[in-house]
């Protein structure tokens, strides 16, 4: 009697437990019918509203509205100013032929010996470039390009910008800026650029750049950015020279070199020469243009036209790099103090040049000139032609481990035209 009522709880409690366990289970599979009969629901709106309509496509149809752009903006109105005075310029060389006949494989019939090869006298488009046409004076008008872009040519033409070819005759080049200026007759001349201050330039303004980029198919092409830096120092001349320039990230492609950048007034405030298009590890490079500041395109073109080639002050020695020196013959034989690492050494004198006047001798290292410090023979190059045949300059440098100053005079001059061929006698 005791043991059942004892279970009568216990059974009780089982029954409850199961009733409750049933309606669990049934209450999770009405809540998943639900929740799968509402998302069916969802779907067939979703795919209601996204189905392609049915029916007649006559109200696709558009048409073109009036422009509401300014056509006639700054940049437009700049361009426009000066589009007309840029060139093409084509530089033609001899074709070189041999003597036999040329084969399939480009040998010649001779036994492939091209060795007596000869110019024909026919002349062929090496390269392409820009330039502006910046004065017309009578019957000759003149044009400022890249050296470069005519180096190694043979003749020139000129495409003006109304598809008009005509020949040119060249002024001047001076590699160390990369500058050329060429002359052609002036009948067909009917725009002229101007040139602005290019020290009045700021970082951020919006530039132009205009020429012909992959040749004169797309002569006339203009590309607008910005001023990306005022200042940069570059090798920019193709004699290894350090120059200032003018960085612009206005697209700047091959053939483009010549041509002008200007502001948004129309005025020419450099002439566009190269762009980076890698680093030193290959990797591409995009918006670096670089250009000759206008100020110094004025003052090479003027020198140009008056004497057909630049002369610069040199110093009359030969040099090398300090850093080209070991530590051991930097303390052995230059006897210089650990703290200098950076400069240049050296190496012959001439007699009577402004070194030998001013008491500068072999195994001196320069390390500054006027207020520029000489890092290694291209800083010297680009301190020494800030000054002009005449002037004075204060040297430092060090003699057997003692900084010393001296003032040179300026008076020998170096000619653009007689370059030499290695670093250790440069004329300078």
């Amino acid at each position: 009697m005791n043991n059942d009522n004892q279970r009568s709880p216990r059974r009780t409690n089982r029954f409850w437990a199961k009733v409750a366990g049933i309606g669990l289970v049934a209450g999770l599979i009405g809540g998943g019918v639900a929740f799968s009969v509402g998302n069916a629901v969802q779907h067939h709106e979703e795919v209601a509203s996204t189905r392609v309509p049915s029916g007649s496509n006559k109200s696709g149809g558009t048409q073109v509205n009036k422009n509401k752009a300014d056509l006639n903006g700054k940049a437009t109105k700049a361009y426009d100013s000066v589009q007309g005075a840029v060139v093409s310029v084509i530089n033609k060389q001899k074709v070189q032929q041999g003597n036999g006949t040329l084969g399939i494989f480009g040998l010649y019939s001779n036994g492939g010996n091209s060795s007596n090869s000869s110019n024909s006298g026919k002349l062929q488009t090496a390269s392409e470039g820009s330039g502006v046409i910046y004065k017309k004076d009578g019957k000759t008008a003149y044009i400022v390009t890249n050296n470069h872009v005519v180096k190694g040519s043979n003749a020139l033409q000129v495409i003006l910008s109304n598809g008009k070819k005509v020949d040119a005759d060249l002024v001047g080049t001076d590699a160390a800026t990369d500058l050329a200026v060429l002359k052609i007759n002036a009948a067909n001349v009917t725009t002229v650029a101007q040139f602005g201050n290019s020290n009045s330039i700021a970082a951020g303004q919006d530039v132009l750049a205009i020429g012909s980029p992959m040749g004169s198919e797309y002569a006339n092409t203009v590309t607008k950015g910005i001023v990306s830096a005022k200042n940069r120092t570059l090798k920019a001349g193709t004699d290894g020279t350090l120059t200032s320039v003018i960085q612009t990230d206005a697209a700047i492609n091959s053939r483009n070199s010549g041509g002008p950048l200007i502001n948004m007034a129309g005025q020419v405030i450099g002439i566009n020469s190269m762009k980076l298009s890698s680093d030193n590890e290959g990797s591409s490079i995009e918006g670096m243009g670089f250009a000759i500041p206008s100020n110094e395109v004025v003052s090479i073109i003027n020198q140009l036209i008056k004497n057909g080639k630049i002369e610069r002050p040199a110093l009359g020695i030969g040099m090398v790099d300090l850093s080209n020196v070991t530590t051991d013959q930097q303390q052995s034989v230059l006897k210089l103090p650990s703290s200098v690492s950076k400069g240049v050494v050296i190496m012959q004198v001439a007699d009577g040049s402004a070194a030998a006047n001013a008491g500068l001798k072999q195994y001196d290292v320069i390390t500054q000139l006027g207020n520029t410090k000489v890092t290694n023979t291209n800083t010297l190059k680009a301190a020494l032609y800030k000054y002009k045949v005449g002037d004075s300059a204060k040297i430092t440098y060090y003699r057997n481990g003692k900084q010393q100053t001296s003032t040179v005079h300026l008076t020998k001059v170096a000619s653009d035209n007689n370059s030499q061929s290695t670093q250790q006698d440069d004329g300078q």
